[in-house]
């Protein structure tokens, strides 16, 4: 018996919302992640982008357990000297609920072209509004 490979002209692609409040931010990521991966999918091919569309909303309502809202760090740099910028959780949350979610899920994904493709079909939202309903997106829990 011949495994089943997918190719990238017969991937259908559906869109699912995912609300995030009230839920801790590594469930979230990786549920995103596994979606976006085409994981759960039975036609499931690693070489091809067969993830469908994640819509994550309420960001700024995510949970983060134990002490990482002062504990856990965000850094970036500005790749000139002294250019390295550190931000708490409190402060992400508080001012860039997407962007930290985004991090958590980017952070799940291939680190190479495939990933890169996988990650622009993720939107995230800080409130419970979103601008995708013409897609009739399907509910998914977490």
């Amino acid at each position: 018996m011949k495994s089943y490979m997918q190719k990238k002209e017969t991937v259908e692609r559906k869109w699912y919302v995912i609300d995030a409040e009230g839920k801790p931010l590594g469930r979230v990521a990786s549920k995103a992640a596994h979606i976006l991966r085409g994981k759960h999918k039975a036609t499931y091919t690693p070489h091809i982008d067969c993830g469908d569309y994640v819509i994550i909303v309420n960001a700024s309502k995510v949970l983060l357990t134990g002490n990482k809202l002062e504990d856990k760090k965000y850094y970036s740099h500005s790749q000139y000297p002294g250019g390295l910028r550190t931000r708490t959780a409190k402060e992400m949350i508080e001012k860039y609920p997407e962007e930290m979610v985004e991090k958590a899920v980017k952070g799940m994904l291939p680190k190479n072209r495939l990933g890169r493709a996988m990650y622009k079909k993720l939107f995230v939202y800080a409130g419970s509004e979103h601008k995708h309903m013409a897609q009739k997106p399907s509910e998914m829990d977490v």
